[in-house]
């Protein structure tokens, strides 16, 4: 698949990433080179290793960062849930990523299934 821009999940992952963006500027500023930053680059590591992925020759090849995309979800989905419990954010302003993350994570399982 070279044409990574048509896959759902790269298209899911763009979305996640623009809205943990949106999310991490209401954070303190204390938190710009620590959880702000973690939060970013594992939002933007999800739509990258789909899209490095797709460029791979092999289905394995392409499994192994679709692997890669879904760990950075779950760490994604870590971070959120400890902003939360830190009293960072309000539980309604994290809803839409978490949902957002939960659809990504069961797309990327079921991609990577059918790839097997």
């Amino acid at each position: 698949m070279k044409n990574f821009k048509q896959l759902m999940i790269w298209q899911k992952g763009m979305e996640i990433w623009k809205e943990t963006y949106a999310l991490t500027k209401l954070l303190p500023d204390t938190e710009k080179f620590g959880i702000v930053s973690q939060m970013n680059r594992a939002a933007a590591s999800i739509p990258a290793n789909v899209s490095e992925g797709s460029s791979r020759d092999s289905q394995k090849d392409f499994n192994r960062y679709l692997q890669i995309a879904l760990g950075s979800s779950f760490e994604l989905e870590t971070f959120l849930l400890g902003i939360k419990m830190l009293g960072f954010i309000e539980e309604v302003k994290s809803i839409k990523l978490a949902d957002l993350i939960d659809e990504e994570q069961k797309m990327l399982m079921a991609f990577m299934k059918k790839l097997k």
